[in-house]
Order: structure tokens, then sequence, then C-alpha cells
């Protein structure tokens, strides 16, 4: 397991988000998935953000990205979807007979943080120090 750092922290931060189309409308292609994850990795460096693992189901996506620890998440998964949004109505216009809304996303997300170690290790862990 390599662990990351910068001048003060050592880290290891990986996440597992959902975003799911609005009103869980089947619009995704694969030639969007592609398209949405070329967006992603154009957006998410500036964040301090690293794409794993991506992939789609026509009304959904998993994505999986390692980040720093100052990363604001919430602000960067807000810029993501907006862009991701707009440019993604504007390039697939057949998009547009499902969703007639501004809208591509769900407002809500799914956002789940993923480790090396099960939660109940980690508590066994902290329960038994200083024993």
């Amino acid at each position: 397991m390599k662990l990351y750092n910068n001048n003060h922290s050592v880290f290891l931060l990986y996440y597992h988000l959902v975003l799911v189309v609005k009103y869980r409308r089947k619009v995704f292609s694969d030639q969007m998935s592609e398209y949405a994850k070329d967006l992603f990795v154009r957006l998410c460096s500036p964040y301090n953000i690293t794409l794993e693992e991506w992939n789609h189901d026509v009304d959904h996506v998993h994505i999986m990205f390692r980040a720093h620890p100052n990363t604001e998440l919430s602000k960067f998964i807000n810029a993501y979807k907006s862009a991701s949004s707009r440019l993604i109505k504007r390039d697939f216009p057949e998009v547009r007979r499902k969703l007639w809304k501004e809208m591509f996303w769900s407002r809500s997300y799914c956002l789940l943080t993923t480790g090396g170690a099960p939660i109940g290790t980690i508590r066994k862990y902290i329960e038994n120090q200083g024993r």
C-alpha cells in the first residue's frame, strides 16, 4: 500500500462517488461516459484529485478517486456536476428529448470513503491502544 504525503501529513484517501442522471433517465451511452470521464480528469487536477476508476450504467456513473486532505470535495463535486451537465447537454443534443430542463444530474449524490481495512478492524485497533 502506497501512502501519499505533502508538507505536513501522510494520507491515503480514496472515495467512491455515485452520480445519478436526473429522474433516472436511461440516457448514458459509452460515448457519453468517455466524454464525462475526460471532463472529470480535466477538472480534477486543480482540486488535487486523481481518477482511479470509472464505470457507468445507463442512468448513473460510479467513480473511484483519490484526494488530498485539503481537497474541498463538495466544491469539486458541484463544479463537476455543473460543468458536465452543461457540456453534455450541449454536445449530446439527443439528451434534451428525455431531460428538457437545464440539469443533467440529480441534485443529490452518494459519496463513500473507502479504505484498506474494515471498520471493525480499525475500531478494535483504536480500542486496544495503550494496553
